[in-house]
């Protein structure tokens, strides 16, 4: 993780903000990350970088991120160098490692929570048609779940179906990025702020 880490050039003492836009089932799916991304890159440390995570299915997710933040940055340039994708490009081990390294993970409900909780990274974990009470929440130390609690219709499955029942997928579209940006930076440790 080192080694790749310092190919990309980022330094070792770098504040390093994890996201992991994707899941196997696509209702669980965040639409945000893009907006959410540079977000953060407007008030995170200009030390600081993103790490985009997860498994090669996931790299047009992390390409959305990195252009949506460079369509959103004057420089264009400066938001793509800040932000790093790794989709595709470790083993899980070295995916957990990778998350050991990281100060917050800002995942959907999947995969890299659970890694997360493992290696004891903080996390922001979003959920829309599960809940955290299905079991399935966060077990990382500093971990905080969002959620929409005001709708009747969740959850409406243990897993996550293939398509909104309902065909409105309010659950994901109504958290908003300013919520999860706050919990983000709520949730790294004053020296990485």
């Amino acid at each position: 993780v080192e080694a790749f880490l310092h190919r990309a050039g980022i330094p070792h003492d770098a504040p390093l903000v994890a996201l992991a836009p994707g899941s196997v089932w696509a209702t669980k799916r965040w639409p945000y990350f893009p907006a959410l991304a540079s977000a953060l890159l407007g008030r995170l440390p200009e030390a600081a970088r993103i790490i985009v995570v997860g498994g090669a299915d996931d790299r047009p997710l992390a390409e959305a991120i990195r252009s949506g933040a460079a369509a959103r940055d004057v420089g264009h340039r400066a938001a793509i160098d800040r932000i790093l994708d790794a989709t595709g490009q470790l083993p899980l081990l070295a995916s957990a490692a990778l998350l050991a390294r990281c100060a917050v993970l800002v995942s959907n409900d999947s995969a890299p929570v659970h890694l997360a909780s493992a290696m004891g990274t903080p996390t922001v974990a979003l959920f829309g048609p599960t809940t955290p009470a299905l079991g399935f929440g966060p077990l990382a130390p500093h971990a905080v779940s969002l959620q929409d609690d005001t709708l009747p219709c969740r959850p409406c499955h243990a897993h996550g179906p293939v398509t909104c029942p309902l065909v409105h997928w309010q659950c994901m579209r109504q958290l908003d990025v300013t919520r999860v940006a706050d919990a983000v930076l709520a949730a790294l440790p004053r020296s990485g702020r």
